[in-house]
């Protein structure tokens, strides 16, 4: 969400920082519903005021006997306050349309970020270890071969108790999935300094709007018959602990974690991924937030990369991270780094997670603050949030990257106990 004023002060570097994105010049636009706004609210204003003084004068008339000029200053007060209960439901319409129009429009990205149209505009920022050599000489497998051959995928079993994109884990394979998740909430709370949360998995619509899911991306969301939905990340909950909030200073960096599940319809999807546990309707993500000054978001963005980096370092596996580009980035971002892991069952990269700062572009649609110690004045937050990682692509990753030739799994050491010692799955 943008400050219609900073819009009117800067409107040509808002459009070409739109125009990085991809996105149509708007300010014109904005600026257009502001001005009929604002020019209704001072009619209105104008209304008050001649209402407050011809009802001044009614009573000056009436004090003088001139009972015809009452009566013309008591219909023209009547007038007036029709028209004001008129107009203060035009001026809700009027805000409500501005800021409909503002809602939809994307952050504006940080003059560091590359502009291109798409993916294959992003830029490589590093790469850690090495691709894995396998000893045996057949192609490497899947995650869902090794899992199924293994009894510990059942891809149809959810399929009739679920449908499409969902998976039945089982034995240690489960029991690998679980161990992951543990291990990440573990190594986030210990280690990096992140407050575990166990936030609700549903929420209204205002946590989402707060964070940018609404109105603008609802088909990608499970909707319950009570108005709730399904969370697609916890970092809605978990950033909207200070909506509406003034913090003080010193509570800042605030950095809190959830390992929770998610749910996502994949609604722009189709045909992508159908195979297997890549792109799933509900799965676990170990999410990391961070609400920090504006002077610090985009150093914590680094730090938080760092904390993601971690798990995948402490698993052994190889990856790369991305900077994305301005048309592939997030509605949401100002910065977006993509960490992809390598899956040689697939002999390709893909995105186990996303870290990403989004300056005061979230604060202001949850009215969050903070006071500094200098001043009475509070100013808005910056938050950011990373995939801290998500499980299920982790569990993809260990399988492909640790199998053996015989078709078993060794167990990542970092993981054993987690799984009561057990050094290899078969």
């Amino acid at each position: 969400m943008f400050d219609i004023k900073w819009i009117r002060d800067n409107a040509a570097a808002f459009d070409q920082a739109l125009a990085k994105r991809g996105h149509e010049a708007s300010a014109a636009r904005l600026i257009a519903l502001d001005d009929a706004r604002r020019s209704h609210i001072t009619r209105l204003q104008e209304a008050q005021e001649r209402r407050n003084a011809a009802s001044k004068e009614i009573g000056k008339a009436k004090g003088a006997g001139d009972d015809a000029r009452a009566a013309e200053l008591i219909e023209e007060v009547a007038q007036i306050k029709s028209f004001i209960q008129s107009g203060e439901e035009e001026e809700r319409k009027l805000n409500a349309e501005l800021e409909a129009a503002l809602a939809v429009i994307p952050n504006l990205p940080h003059d560091d970020v590359p502009v291109g149209e798409d993916e294959t505009q992003n830029v490589l920022l590093k790469t850690h270890g090495e691709k894995p050599v396998f000893p045996f000489t057949e192609t490497p497998r899947e995650h869902f071969d090794l899992g199924e051959a293994l009894d510990g995928m059942d891809f149809s079993a959810a399929a009739r108790l679920s449908g499409s994109r969902f998976v039945v884990l089982k034995g240690q394979i489960a029991r690998l999935e679980r161990a992951l998740g543990q291990f990440m909430i573990d190594l986030h709370t210990r280690d990096h300094g992140y407050t575990e949360v166990s936030p609700p998995l549903l929420v209204h619509q205002d946590p989402l709007y707060g964070t940018g899911q609404l109105p603008k991306f609802e088909e990608d969301l499970f909707r319950t018959t009570t108005d709730h939905y399904l969370i697609p990340t916890a970092e809605v909950p978990l950033t909207n602990l200070v909506a509406g909030e003034i913090l003080a200073e010193d509570q800042l960096p605030l950095r809190v974690a959830a390992l929770t599940y998610c749910f996502r319809s994949e609604a722009g999807s189709a045909g992508r991924d159908t195979r297997g546990m890549l792109r799933q309707h509900q799965f676990q993500k170990c999410e990391l937030v961070s609400v920090t000054r504006p002077e610090e978001s985009l150093n914590e963005l680094e730090r938080l990369l760092g904390c993601a980096e971690k798990v995948l370092q402490d698993l052994g596996l190889h990856y790369r991270v991305m900077t994305l580009c301005t048309g592939d980035m997030g509605f949401g971002a100002r910065k977006t780094y993509d960490i992809e892991v390598w899956l040689p069952g697939q002999d390709t990269y893909r995105e186990i997670s996303s870290c990403s700062v989004c300056g005061d572009f979230q604060a202001r649609r949850m009215n969050a603050r903070f006071r500094p110690a200098d001043s009475k004045q509070p100013q808005h937050v910056h938050t950011l949030n990373g995939s801290g990682i998500a499980v299920g692509r982790a569990l993809i990753a260990v399988l492909e990257n640790y199998q053996n030739g015989d078709g078993t799994i060794t167990v990542p050491e970092v993981l054993r106990p987690y799984m009561g010692g057990l050094e290899t799955i078969g």
